[in-house]
């Protein structure tokens, strides 16, 4: 048996041959190449100053050194538009102002250690708050401007079942055994989970030695104020919490005395909380839980001494997301899924909603997720800053008037790059399902030089989730189809969140299922409109996206080709396996997969492995612990012993969220492309193909 190890790249290679090379006085290219994902910024993290006069924000870039997406701190004055550099160093991200706005505290890393530090506005200088031996987060500030609440992991050495002889001195001796007794044992993105848990701590801002003010088994974190004296925070106290992965609640923390009591006791999450300016009453999101796949977050209003809990805006038809009180204290602002893009609704006290402002997103650069944030003003104009997005550019920061008016788009991140580049064209096309007639929104770039003769090969790209939403914002990946003249089609089947929750239910207990008939409706449109071929017909997808891209193969041969990235294969070991095992068992199958395996595997993959018969490509990070390595490799071992052409990339290094470092983006694109152009009719005639614009930083092993 030849056992045969390839890079990435390297895998590209032998799906084509290699080009020959480019003469050096050649023009370079006007199409989004791979090289041009280390060209493109993005805006995060907007934060309007308290008089609404100065927005702070992450300002993001590719390193290509390093490989790294990183940040920095810019400035912008709202009323002049004067764009200036804060804080360089790459690794500075939430910005978070003072009460009075004269300081900001902000994390980074110093010598690769973490840090917050705090940064006077009047004179530039900063200062560590203290040393810190774990990563803090969730910096916030206390009402009167001279305490920092953070969380941070505290470590702790648990026991095991036997103490090992002392080594002798010099002995080069095998590692000691970990042991692990919690349901939950390792996380996407973390791995192994160390001995330990998160709590909350409190600083002086003139800096000092943190003192830790919760404490116990279970991690209580999201610190906010109630007052000076007292914090809130939440988490799950209860003794088979691993059980109930979604339940939390709300608890005060007294300073003096640490005392804990408990602010909200119903069977579902209750969390983010909220203060209102006059400290009189708490907002708060969750729901009552129904053990389904997926629910809403509710928003909710009680005292501050945790009485008189109602909700509020019962009738709406979206989901809360980030939330804050408006400076008078008289309504509330949420961000909310809104049909494809994210927009800002104000929730008055009587419940009566109104939107404020829509198109809020593009901070996601890799796919076309709605991903996106915003910040309020004080005073009695209040400012809000917003990430604005764009089907043609990444995200910028934009600020509006709380009245609606002076909307304005404050930075041009990318003018240097993109109108000098070909790019494609979006449209929007709306489908009726052919399962029940359900509106299915969905959004296609066409090449620069596309047009509507049939010729065209078509790319179907699925998100993950699958309770997401993508919407008609900039991607790189998407960017990087279309520029090697894909058609390429991204979507909001059923189960898609911004639409409704009975939209996204529409999958409990069915995934994969309809949203199949959804996305094949799509393909018909477009076969229709004459847009693509019927013979060069490609899908891909990630996480949920990979899931149904594998279930697709197994229903119809109408793909030239497909490569299922980081799926799940079989929800037997998703739910014995994954760092949401639990999640799986009790809320999406609801079933023991001992004792009903069929309620299991009638929605996997696996168990349809035999009846497909389309090219499909598997790929996964080495360090996945959402959608484990052994779910790729299941199916891709199944096409294997069925005859099927399949290959298996793995990704060294990467977690589920393959694409968190450049190179392994244009990997991903590329080698997808680069299979495909194997089995696409037009080009294959009998000769490799020719191979796509070559990836960056990878040799051959």
């Amino acid at each position: 048996m030849i056992i045969r190890t390839l890079t990435l790249t390297a895998m590209a290679a032998v799906l084509a041959c290699a080009p020959a090379l480019a003469e050096t006085d050649e023009a370079p290219s006007k199409r989004f190449t791979a090289e041009r994902v280390f060209d493109v910024e993005y805006a995060t993290d907007p934060q309007v100053s308290p008089d609404g006069k100065t927005i702070v924000y992450v300002r993001r870039a590719m390193d290509r050194l390093t490989d790294r997406d990183v940040g920095s701190l810019w400035t912008i004055d709202v009323a002049s538009g004067d764009h200036r550099p804060l804080v360089t160093a790459a690794t500075a991200a939430a910005p978070r102002w003072s009460p009075d706005g004269s300081r900001l505290v902000y994390t980074t890393a110093n010598g690769g250690k973490p840090e917050i530090r705090v940064l006077y506005l009047d004179t530039g200088r900063s200062h560590a708050l203290s040393q810190f031996l774990e990563g803090p987060s969730e910096a916030v500030w206390s009402p009167d401007g001279k305490t920092i609440a953070f969380t941070m992991f505290v470590p702790e050495r648990k026991p095991g079942f036997a103490a090992p002889p002392a080594a002798p001195d010099g002995a080069a001796w095998s590692e000691p055994v970990k042991v692990y007794e919690n349901l939950s044992f390792r996380r996407d993105g973390a791995g192994f989970l160390k001995d330990g848990v998160t709590h909350t701590f409190v600083l002086p801002v003139d800096g000092g030695t943190p003192r830790q003010v919760t404490s116990g088994d279970a991690p209580l974190q999201s610190p906010s104020w109630l007052d000076n004296d007292t914090l809130l925070v939440s988490g799950n106290l209860a003794a088979d919490r691993d059980m109930d992965p979604v339940e939390s609640e709300i608890y005060a923390v007294e300073l003096a005395d640490l005392s804990v009591r408990p602010l909200t006791t119903r069977d579902g999450p209750d969390y983010g909380p909220i203060v209102s300016p006059d400290g009189k009453r708490i907002a708060w999101r969750g729901y009552d839980d129904k053990v389904l796949s997926y629910q809403q977050d509710n928003l909710y209003l009680m005292n501050a001494d945790g009485s008189g809990a109602a909700e509020l805006a019962a009738g709406f038809f979206g989901s809360f997301d980030q939330t804050v009180w408006a400076p008078d204290g008289k309504s509330l602002l949420s961000l909310v899924g809104d049909h494809g893009v994210l927009s800002l609704y104000r929730i008055d006290l009587d419940g009566k909603t109104s939107q404020v402002v829509t198109d809020i997103g593009g901070a996601s650069i890799g796919r076309p997720y709605a991903d996106g944030s915003f910040s309020v003003s004080g005073g009695k104009k209040p400012v809000v800053a917003y990430t604005a997005g764009f089907a043609d550019r990444p995200s910028e920061v934009a600020s509006i008037r709380l009245d609606g008016k002076g909307q304005k788009v404050l930075t041009a991140l990318n003018d240097d790059l993109i109108p000098y580049l070909e790019m494609p064209r979006m449209e929007e096309i709306k489908v009726a399902s052919s399962h029940d007639g359900k509106e299915i929104e969905a959004w296609v770039y066409l090449p620069p030089d596309f047009k509507a003769d049939g010729s065209f090969p078509m790319l179907l790209e699925i998100h993950g989730g699958p309770f997401q939403m993508y919407g008609p914002y900039f991607s790189s990946e998407l960017q990087r189809y279309a520029a090697e003249g894909y058609v390429t089609v991204w979507s909001n089947p059923r189960g898609s969140t911004g639409y409704g929750e009975d939209f996204a239910q529409a999958i409990d207990k069915a995934y994969p299922g309809n949203d199949y008939d959804d996305l094949m409706t799509i393909v018909d449109d477009l076969v229709a409109r004459n847009y693509v071929s019927e013979k060069r017909l490609f899908v891909t997808g990630g996480s949920g996206g990979g899931i149904l891209t594998a279930w697709i193969v197994t229903k119809t041969e109408r793909f030239a080709a497909a490569a299922s990235i980081k799926p799940v294969i079989n929800w037997m070991t998703m739910a014995l396996a994954a760092d949401i095992s639990q999640y799986v068992r009790r809320h999406w199958i609801r079933a023991d997969p001992w004792t009903d395996p069929e309620a299991f595997l009638k929605f996997s993959p696996i168990r349809y492995v035999d009846k497909v018969k389309t090219p499909t490509l598997m790929m996964v990070g080495e360090e996945d612990w959402r959608t484990p390595t052994w779910e790729a490799e299941q199916f891709y071992t199944g096409l294997k012993m069925n005859g099927t052409d399949t290959a298996l990339i793995r990704i060294p290094g990467a977690s589920h969220g393959i694409t968190s470092r450049p190179s392994r983006l244009i990997a991903l694109t590329d080698n997808i492309m680069g299979w495909f152009a194997k089995y696409d009719p037009v080009k294959n005639d009998g000769s490799p193909a020719a191979p796509v614009t070559p990836s960056a930083g990878t040799s051959a092993q």
